[in-house]
């Protein structure tokens, strides 16, 4: 028997793992993937997340193996600016700063740090039964009982679904490319992440490394064809988006489509919780679909600081989360509908750029802040 068990052990599985196991707890994380492999390619850790790193010990190690991001610019199909965050300032307040890096790179930062003994790959829920314990049944025929379980096997949990019996996964209607590629940017753009906004369609880069950018590329739906061609599709933008697609190989480019999840009445049951994109999926227009699940992690670590009943501590704990992750959630979805406009772009892109800088700064600076 298991005390705990962390269904998913994706970024926010792992990083439950490492606060769990800074508490001395005892658990074991299932991952159905046979290997932590790179899906979707890149991910920025935004600086919420790099100060939930810092206090793990991580922080250092992840700054090292990832590229420091210190400027985030939205533009528009010939770069010019709409809009900016003052980073540094972010930085100064925060002592932390975003760090571009393949996911596949931190998922493996934090399974050493809390040690692959804890993990067990290949191993695939298919049902869960709640008796006097939780009796988890994985598909290679495995099965165990534990006391306290974690749903972190994001938006198309199987604890969720078997559990809450609820989930209403929303479709935005938009297609999604994600590539790497091993590409020179230019030197102004070595530590910035930029995203380019065009009518009905997105492009997004950043440096991930010494040699590797990480891109991605958005339509709507109804432009999308099985055999559409990107490099076609983006002509019209700035010639450097062309030259990072054609140094792309095709193998190296993954597509989906945009989804997320409607807000769900309760994230817990009888000693079981649910986390990250299980609980609260978000579309990815703001980059803080990991830092959620984060954060997450976080609040359960430091809850369970005073308090070791798991049953007030997941009540607490969605009390707590509950008002910034609907916020995020929603404002990313209508951030995703804005940028994917195909007409009055210009009008778009105007008011975008009247905004005063006070009040975005003031908005990134409430996601960034830590809530407990």
């Amino acid at each position: 028997m298991n005390p705990i068990s962390i269904i998913g052990a994706g970024i926010g599985g792992l990083t439950l793992g490492n606060i769990l196991k800074q508490h001395h707890l005892d658990f074991t994380i299932y991952e159905s993937a046979p290997e932590i492999k790179p899906v979707g390619a890149g991910i920025m850790m935004a600086v919420n997340a790099m100060q939930i790193f810092d206090k793990l010990g991580l922080k250092e190690k992840i700054e090292s193996r990832g590229n420091k991001i210190h400027g985030i610019f939205i533009t528009d199909d010939k770069l010019k600016i709409i809009s900016t965050t003052n980073v540094l300032a972010l930085e100064k307040k925060f002592n932390s700063c975003n760090v571009a890096i393949h996911r596949a790179e931190l998922q493996n930062i934090l399974a050493e740090n809390l040690g692959f003994g804890n993990i067990k790959l290949n191993h695939s829920l298919q049902q869960i039964q709640k008796k006097e314990n939780y009796i988890l049944e994985f598909e290679n025929d495995f099965t165990t009982e534990s006391k306290i379980v974690f749903g972190a096997d994001g938006i198309h949990s199987k604890i969720r679904n078997q559990v809450f019996g609820n989930g209403n996964i929303r479709n935005a209607g938009q297609k999604c490319w994600r590539g790497l590629t091993d590409f020179e940017l230019p030197e102004k753009y070595n530590h910035h992440a930029l995203e380019i906004w065009g009518k009905g369609k997105r492009f997004g880069f950043v440096k991930i490394s010494d040699k590797k950018v990480y891109w991605y590329a958005l339509v709507n739906e109804n432009k999308f064809t099985e055999n559409i061609d990107l490099i076609e599709t983006f002509n019209d933008f700035d010639s450097l988006v062309l030259d990072i697609l054609k140094a792309t190989k095709p193998e190296n480019i993954i597509l989906n489509d945009i989804i997320d999840l409607a807000p769900i009445p309760k994230w817990y049951a009888e000693n079981l919780c649910l986390i990250g994109d299980a609980a609260h999926a978000t579309t990815p227009n703001m980059g803080q679909g990991a830092c959620q699940s984060i954060e997450d992690a976080y609040v359960i670590g430091k809850l369970l600081e005073k308090n070791r009943d798991f049953n007030s501590v997941f009540e607490e704990f969605q009390n707590i989360r509950r008002k910034k992750v609907d916020e995020i959630v929603k404002n990313s979805w209508t951030i995703g509908k804005i940028s994917q406009r195909e007409k009055r772009n210009q009008i778009r892109n105007f008011l975008m750029r009247s905004i005063p800088k006070s009040i975005n700064q003031k908005m990134v600076e409430k996601i960034l802040k830590l809530e407990i």
